[in-house]
């Protein structure tokens, strides 16, 4: 069981990628975290990891895919550690190409459903199951890993940004996780958690890929700026590296 005044954070899919490298930020802080893995074994290889470098880390089983898991997830943290301070909902499938393709008339249903499964309701699952713990927290924060791809502003505007980039299924799903960001938000503006979406930005991971302008090291950085954000910090908005995005 840890004291009051140590922080705990869970953070999902965070056995490699964007999400270990979250892991080791908020490990640096002094802050232990728990590492959400499909895979045990190397949930477990990431947390020994995470200790070499003198951090506080364990690894638990946590998959968006299996019905019981988000219970599980509670039930341990819950008897461990008694509350959750933060909680990073990292994990995320893309089963499209991103970029040179709009899908928009020919992705499929199954496609749409196991995206949405995956990065919408695993995430509002989980995030209910767990907010019993985040409100025993003296500073609550919740961190839903978006991308700027969700953003309709972008998408819509003239001469865009991310005008190549129109995989409709993980793209709306994003939109949507951006929508449960604004709405957790506004539900818990009273209290003390603050509920916001992050744009890691392109990184060089297994699904931003090798041309992807970013390294590996910073892509977990606008997940620990949001985990930790102070008292007067932002609450239901949209960020990247400390700058706002549009919806």
């Amino acid at each position: 069981m840890s004291t009051s005044a140590q922080k705990i954070a869970f953070i999902t899919g965070a056995n490699r990628g964007i999400g270990f490298e979250t892991a080791k930020g908020l490990g640096a802080l002094g802050i232990t975290v728990i590492i959400g893995a499909r895979d045990t074994t190397k949930g477990e290889i990431a947390a020994k990891k995470i200790q070499a470098l003198g951090y506080q880390a364990e690894a638990i089983h946590y998959d968006a895919d299996q019905a019981q898991s988000a219970n599980q997830g509670f039930e341990h943290l819950n008897k461990h550690y008694g509350k959750l301070d933060i909680l990073v909902n990292n994990a995320g499938i893309n089963q499209e190409q991103l970029m040179g393709r709009n899908n928009s008339s020919t992705v499929s249903i199954d496609t749409l459903q196991q995206t949405f499964h995956s990065n919408l309701f695993a995430v509002i699952e989980l995030t209910q199951k767990l907010l019993p713990l985040i409100k025993k927290s003296e500073a609550g924060r919740i961190v839903n890993l978006s991308s700027i791809l969700g953003s309709l502003t972008l998408h819509s505007m003239p001469n865009s940004p991310i005008d190549p980039a129109k995989a409709f299924a993980y793209n709306a799903s994003k939109t949507a996780l951006n929508v449960y960001t604004v709405h957790l938000a506004h539900e818990l503006r009273e209290t003390s958690i603050k509920v916001n979406s992050a744009h890691p930005g392109w990184v060089k991971t297994e699904l931003g890929g090798d041309n992807a302008p970013m390294e590996l090291a910073d892509g977990g950085k606008t997940s620990v700026q949001l985990a930790t954000l102070d008292s007067k910090g932002a609450n239901g908005g949209f960020f990247h590296d400390g700058e706002t995005l549009p919806w």
